[in-house]
């Protein structure tokens, strides 16, 4: 049974202009963000979704929904979830992206994060995040697990064969999730707002036929 699952990158926010670390916090869509999620709307056309999923940020919602506009199906907002969510960067939530990762990679000889994961890997990156934060709040490559993959079951579980599921999340937890499941593709190379990526899933095995589509 093969189901078709999109991942969609939300699109801009302020915070993502302003170079800033967002996971559990939010901002709102910059009028870039709008036309990603439009443009992203208008490159899945052609799919027509049986169902649909995000986050449950608002920033993930708003931009299913302007998927959804140019859609063929029905289907005018997603379901709503936590298992999607970004990761937690905790203490570093709302900082500087810049400043953070010179901070906890540069003694490790790496300076941004994209050189941080190229280096380590993604799931490594995640636990050196939740080690440097502390108050202890940011999530751990495990916590993120634990949170994701049931909810990906789930999804899974819910669709019938050859349907086509759209999912609404966001650009760490969308690397890590490729990371998962295909360790040939560098997830060093950020989501583009708005980009696509594509799991299928049948039976037990998941693999990935794209990551990062913007065209």
């Amino acid at each position: 049974m093969a189901i078709n699952l999109y991942f969609v990158r939300h699109g801009q926010t302020f915070l993502n202009k302003y170079h800033r670390i967002q996971g559990l916090s939010n901002a709102p869509l910059t009028e870039k963000g709008i036309n990603d999620g439009i443009a992203a709307g208008k490159r899945l056309s052609n799919i027509k979704f049986n169902a649909a999923y995000s986050s449950d940020m608002q920033r993930a919602i708003d931009t299913a929904k302007y998927i959804l506009q140019e859609n063929p199906s029905e289907l005018t907002t997603p379901k709503v979830t936590t298992a999607f969510r970004e990761e937690n960067f905790g203490y570093f939530e709302g900082s500087d992206d810049q400043s953070v990762w010179h901070m906890i990679g540069s003694p490790k000889g790496t300076n941004t994060f994209n050189e941080m994961i190229a280096k380590f890997s993604m799931e490594k990156v995640v636990d050196m995040i939740a080690a440097a934060d502390p108050y202890g709040d940011a999530e751990t490559n495990q916590d993120i697990y634990n949170r994701f993959m049931p909810g990906l079951k789930d999804v899974i579980n819910q669709a019938n064969d050859n349907d086509n599921v759209l999912i609404v999340a966001h650009g760490t937890l969308i690397r890590w999730l490729v990371s998962q499941f295909d360790k040939s593709i560098n997830v060093a190379d950020s989501p583009k707002n708005g980009g696509v990526t594509k799991l299928v899933a049948d039976g037990n095995e998941i693999k990935v036929e794209f990551f990062n589509k913007v065209d």
